[in-house]
């Protein structure tokens, strides 16, 4: 096993607890606001170590800056939605 290979599973399994670690608050967090709390981690942790962990995975290649772009996309707009959402609720 390389050790491209093996950064690339840390940040999936990183990715991976952290979404399951959200799952769980989602469904026994009372209110909207907490859940609202929630899903924000999974946007900031969850899905960009997994998408890191896919980009390390496949080395250089034009889909690994395709991931990159949806990296930087995700933090830029991450957090705007998840104040949208607070105003709303």
């Amino acid at each position: 096993m390389s050790v491209a290979a093996v950064i690339a599973t840390f940040f999936i399994a990183a990715g991976v607890f952290f979404t399951l670690i959200a799952a769980i608050g989602f469904i026994r967090l009372p209110d909207v606001f907490c859940r609202l709390h929630v899903t924000c981690i999974t946007d900031t942790l969850g899905a960009p170590l997994i998408l890191l962990g896919a980009a390390v995975w496949l080395g250089p290649t034009l889909v690994s800056a395709k991931i990159f772009i949806a990296l930087v996309f995700l933090f830029l707009t991450s957090p705007l939605v998840g104040h949208l959402l607070a105003r709303a609720a």
